[in-house]
């Protein structure tokens, strides 16, 4: 069991004169690592070449009667501390008591890592890197080479996006709460806008099944079917586009959809889910209001443990009505949407992941006036910057230094 041992003041008595200071033993390979948030206590032991300010961080085991020991401050190139503090360190304790010290004078003084929390890891200097990511709640500002292939035609286009995502799971961890703000995509040389304000949904597994089913062939065995219901919302969504020289503009007031997991991870952040419902559209480039029900297939995929591969693929379906009759469009018109992305961190800037973004897309709409309804196909290649990205909920420790 680890317990509090020698704090800085504590370690002064076992410098006094007759008084035996710990020993320092040589370093063991690989060097052990302490443990995350277990107790500690700041130690003052003799000076050395490499730490000659002697204060150190400590944890000690009363049963194995070993403290391990890192320095209070990162190492430089050469292994001497700096006057930088290790980043990333549980605060250790001042307290202590005259009987603690005396017992930890005899203890095995062991150099060890000082521990980094889940996601994080430490290197041989005392540094700490972020290993693992959650690219599902982040800031993100991202750039791309988008070309546009439109009526038989290839024009280069440039693509800026923008967005706010957070996650917060609730229920025990059987519900995952999605939040997205201020999502934007601009498109420059072919223009277009899509900007999405809010949008909220949910993914739930629930306990209890929708249907038993019990089969009779041999030994009775029931199956459960549950059904895992969810919410899909988004509100002031945007869209403006030009093609042929014609210009549609759309405003969505909102849109609410159900939502049903097909598949997802045990902690719900992967999925493969159908959604169905309607949407209140404002066509302000004619000024009238529609009702637009539509459907999706989608899938949002984190492929590993550290988030760093993401997959995601849609298919969308939408059909405007209540609409007067425009001059060079349907009475009813449609619209397709196709896409598959594929996500990858790259390296991380300030502990923050610079990402290389890869999307296919396509669409065929009868909305825009004096526009045939035809396929458009778009594919893009460009970087994505996270202002902010944490570690995923299910970020492992790391147990020592990577190589």
């Amino acid at each position: 069991m680890l317990a509090p041992a020698v704090t800085l003041a504590c370690a002064l008595l076992l410098a006094q004169p007759g008084n035996e200071a710990p020993v320092l033993q040589p370093p063991t390979t690989p060097l052990p690592a302490q443990a995350w948030r277990a107790p500690t206590v700041c130690l003052r032991l003799p000076p050395t070449k490499n730490v000659p300010s002697g204060e150190w961080r400590a944890q000690c085991d009363d049963t194995a009667q070993v403290c391990r020991v890192s320095p209070l401050r990162e190492l430089d190139a050469d292994g001497v501390e700096t006057d930088r503090l290790q980043a990333r360190v549980t605060t250790c304790s001042i307290a202590f008591d005259e009987e603690t010290a005396e017992r930890v004078k005899g203890y095995r003084m062991e150099l060890a890592h000082a521990a980094a929390p889940p996601g994080w890891y430490r290197d041989e200097r005392g540094r700490v890197m972020q290993f693992n990511f959650d690219l599902n709640r982040r800031v993100w500002l991202g750039g791309a080479w988008a070309p546009l292939w439109h009526d038989g035609q290839v024009q280069g286009r440039m693509r800026a996006d923008f967005g706010i995502a957070v996650e917060t799971p609730s229920h025990r961890g059987k519900r995952l709460h999605r939040l997205r703000f201020l999502e934007t995509e601009l498109h420059l040389g072919v223009p277009s806008l899509d900007l999405t304000a809010a949008r909220y949904d949910f993914s739930v597994e629930r306990d209890d099944p929708l249907f038993r089913v019990t089969t009779f062939f041999g030994k009775p065995r029931r199956h459960d079917l549950h059904l895992n219901l969810g919410l899909w919302m988004e509100t002031l969504r945007v869209e403006e586009l030009e093609r042929g020289g014609e210009v549609g503009r759309f405003l969505t007031w909102g849109t609410l959809h159900a939502t049903v997991d097909l598949w997802h991870s045990k902690d719900l952040v992967s999925y493969v889910r159908v959604r169905a419902g309607p949407s209140f559209e404002r066509d302000y480039a004619n000024g009238f209001n529609t009702f637009v029900p539509g459907a999706a297939l989608e899938a949002d995929l984190t492929l590993d443990q550290d988030g760093f591969h993401h997959l995601r693929l849609g298919v969308e379906a939408e059909k405007v009505l209540l609409a007067p009759a425009v001059a060079g469009r349907p009475l009813r018109p449609e619209r397709l949407r196709l896409q598959a992305g594929y996500e990858v961190i790259i390296l991380a800037i300030n502990d923050q992941p610079l990402s290389l973004l890869v999307d296919g897309r396509g669409m065929k709409r009868g909305d825009i006036a004096g526009v045939p309804e035809q396929w458009e196909w778009s594919a893009s290649a460009g970087l994505r910057f996270s202002l902010w990205a944490p570690a995923r909920r299910s970020a492992p420790m790391a147990t020592s230094v990577k190589e």
